[in-house]
């Protein structure tokens, strides 16, 4: 798999004409913290060699994973504190991936909506930054699961609005991150569901970051925010002006590979020790998502 086959030159052909133009807007330039190392009180992962015989030459070659990591969201992934060092879940995970395959890990920053398309460039060779696996997306990435999240529903503090479902979001003012599983997948089925209803479909607004979204909400110009629950439920303990009146709908995100790249068979072999590992349980732990964990890093299993 390591070179290319038709199915990774027809994914290629298929972002290129726009399958995924939801994830394909422009971004700000990428930033790169280096190879920061895990923090104290995680332990390293042991080199899985079976694993590390599979990945391609490129890659053994350099002994660097370059990696895509989203821009600042707490406790998924965030800026440590006075530095540009990325800390949080995923830049940890990929640590750990990155300790299991014997490379250093390179983590770049971009937008969200910028990561697909630069995998497509070659400008990384792979993302942690709680990703769903959809069928749109796996037309061009391979996945591998390695942790759960859910949806959250962030209103203002007394739930003036009574909303408490997703159904109550219909014909509401609600909040959006670019390029998010709940944009491209959990409003259009959503709005399905209000107009057959004979109700009006959810006014969203898009947004770059959960922090301009939370801001949005407290100054009145929305009834509702939706979001992935870690971070989402992190805002609400650090903002008393909003609450979480919702969560539903828990599924596995996964790292994300391009599909040519041949590096799926390398990183689930690493998965596989890395979700049985004190080290996933650590970083989970660390960022409080022991909730989160999962036992089976599924390859390719869409939601």
């Amino acid at each position: 798999m390591s070179a290319p086959t038709a199915r990774g030159k027809a994914a290629a052909v298929a972002l290129s004409a726009g399958l995924l133009i939801s994830l394909a807007a422009c971004g700000s330039p990428t930033a790169s913290d280096g190879v920061a190392e895990l923090g104290a009180g995680v332990q390293a992962m042991a080199v899985n060699q079976a694993a590390v015989a599979q990945l391609p030459k490129s890659i053994k070659d350099s002994g660097v994973l370059t990696v895509a990591i989203p821009t600042n969201e707490p406790p998924t992934q965030f800026y440590k504190e006075g530095t540009r060092e990325m800390t949080g879940s995923n830049p940890d995970i990929a640590r750990l991936i990155g300790q299991a395959l014997g490379v250093k890990v390179d983590i770049k920053v971009t937008n969200f909506d910028s990561i697909i398309p630069g995998m497509a460039a070659g400008r990384y060779d792979m993302t942690v930054s709680s990703m769903t696996p959809t069928e749109n997306r796996m037309k061009v990435l391979d996945f591998v699961d390695y942790l759960q999240m859910g949806n959250s529903i962030a209103v203002g503090k007394g739930n003036p609005q009574a909303i408490t479902e997703e159904a109550e979001l219909c014909g509401k003012k609600v909040g959006l991150l670019i390029g998010s599983y709940q944009l491209t997948a959990n409003v259009p089925a959503a709005n399905e569901k209000c107009v057959s209803e004979g109700k009006q479909p959810i006014a969203d607004s898009e947004f770059q970051d959960t922090r301009q979204a939370i801001s949005a909400l407290t100054s009145g110009r929305l009834d509702a925010v939706l979001a992935d629950s870690p971070i989402l439920d992190f805002a609400a303990k650090a903002n008393p002006a909003i609450e979480i009146s919702s969560q539903y709908d828990f599924t596995p995100v996964g790292v994300g590979l391009p599909i040519e790249s041949g590096l799926v068979k390398s990183v689930s072999a690493a998965m596989v020790d890395i979700v049985n590992s004190d080290s996933y349980k650590q970083v989970l732990k660390k960022y409080g998502l022991q909730s989160s964990a999962l036992t089976d890093p599924r390859v390719n299993f869409a939601q």
